[in-house]
């Protein structure tokens, strides 16, 4: 693991220069409240818009990992994710008191990946989390600078090798699969590793889901493979991104 210093440096530069997909003032005094606007990736290519008819439940702070298997000289195979969610709504401009200014609040997702420890349970014997038991115990997440982001909930590959959310006390119980991806932006944060960037998903709702009917993954941080050059077996890459629930 990277020195804290050394992290933090690499962070400071990186948000410094890091694209941002929109700028606004923060909430000010007496500025009006805005819905919260799902990011773009300014290229050629995006996700479709949220329908109308939608109203956003929560955004979330993802922090985990991406898991692979490998063989040797192969494409690595994506075989799934873990995370803890953290609520962020309130952080988007406008929303309140403790609203960010636009890019501060697009730049969460970097802050945490260079800041902060992977919050699960890793494997001590090889790459990837606890096959056991994953998650640490609910708790906020402590980042430098401002008040603990609020636990929300978790994110998981069921057995089945189903993409599940399960946040805010089951309210939100969400098994999911792909509708839509497009690749990050070409300035997105590579990570700590320098993998790279996982990509902007669009996913809807499989039979069962509760409380949501589609989540964005987007504003994504790490998590790319670190690639099958002679090696076989299993590559976890540690990841940050935004999740947008709506229903």
């Amino acid at each position: 693991m990277l020195p804290t210093t050394l992290l933090l440096s690499a962070f400071a530069a990186l948000a410094a220069t890091s694209p941002v997909v929109k700028r606004s003032a923060g909430p000010g005094c007496g500025a009006p409240s805005r819905a919260p606007v799902l990011p773009k990736t300014g290229g050629t290519s995006d996700l479709p818009n949220p329908d109308s008819g939608l109203a956003l439940k929560h955004i979330a702070l993802g922090f985990g990992i991406q898991n692979y298997t490998c063989k040797a000289n192969a494409t690595a195979t994506a075989t799934g994710a873990l995370a803890m969610l953290y609520d962020i709504t309130h952080l988007y401009p406008r929303q309140g008191a403790e609203s960010l200014p636009l890019q501060e609040f697009n730049n969460l997702t970097s802050k945490a990946l260079w800041t902060h420890k992977v919050p699960l349970n890793m494997n001590g014997n090889g790459p990837g989390a606890s096959q056991t038991n994953p998650f640490p115990p609910d708790a906020p997440l402590q980042l430098q600078g401002q008040r603990p982001l609020p636990f929300l909930g978790h994110h998981y590959f069921d057995a089945a090798g189903v993409a599940t959310f399960n946040l805010d006390s089951g309210k939100i119980h969400l098994p999911c699969s792909k509708i839509s991806q497009v690749d990050a932006p070409k300035g997105a944060d590579k990570g700590p590793e320098g993998t790279g960037a996982v990509g902007w998903l669009y996913l809807g709702g499989k039979d069962g889901a509760v409380g949501a009917k589609f989540v964005y993954r987007v504003l994504t941080a790490g998590g790319a493979t670190h690639g099958c050059d002679k090696v076989s077996g299993t590559d976890s890459t540690s990841y940050t991104a935004t999740y947008w629930f709506y229903g």
